[in-house]
């Protein structure tokens, strides 16, 4: 990578990074794009040179959040137990704890439907969380943990409830009790699903 292109792309992650802070602080309405360029400290010209407007730096956003919710996810199933059924729990755990995080909360949850529209909303939570929602049910259903079912089916019915249960709680006025409440009703539907000898 040449100077000038790495140039390039720090810029676009200092839009990203700065954009990332202000809209997990304030929500996208109440950012203007001034203060994304005044806190990455470039130009309005550099802003409109990586993206087309505030809602294309948005996209980036989310992707950037969504990137980091499936390392931090991965992470955790990989330092799970060796039961395929735990680690499809401690991933499911996992996802409820990271939409508690301002950004996860605010970006993905609260602001991706609404600005980005629900059917690009999805297809990019969907990019990024369906493969990983695969190969672990995949590879419970392998082990025998799980009943057989339709693959692509189950992982984007599980997807949707994860999603589901992620609006109940940021939603929600009493945060601890709808998150008690979201992870006992996941709990109970996983069960549903294991393989009955």
């Amino acid at each position: 990578m040449g100077r000038r292109q790495q140039g390039a792309e720090a810029t676009r992650e200092a839009l990203v990074d700065a954009a990332l802070e202000l809209f997990s602080r304030r929500g996208y309405g109440e950012v203007g794009t001034e203060q994304i360029v005044e806190r990455a400290q470039v130009t309005r010209g550099a802003l409109y040179h990586h993206f087309k407007d505030k809602r294309d730096l948005f996209r980036a956003v989310v992707e950037r959040v969504e990137q980091y919710l499936i390392e931090r996810i991965a992470a955790r199933m990989e330092g799970a137990s060796d039961d395929p059924f735990d680690v499809i729990v401690t991933g499911c755990l996992a996802f409820l704890d990271a939409c508690e995080q301002p950004a996860v909360k605010q970006v993905a949850l609260t602001d991706a439907p609404g600005v980005l529209g629900w059917a690009e909303w999805r297809e990019i939570d969907e990019r990024y969380g369906l493969g990983l929602m695969k190969a672990a049910l995949g590879g419970a259903m392998e082990a025998g943990v799980l009943g057989p079912a339709p693959l692509d089916s189950l992982s984007h019915l599980l997807l949707g409830a994860l999603a589901e249960a992620a609006f109940v709680i940021a939603d929600a006025d009493d945060v601890v009790v709808a998150r008690e409440e979201a992870e006992g009703a996941l709990l109970a539907l996983l069960e549903g699903l294991r393989a009955r000898p």
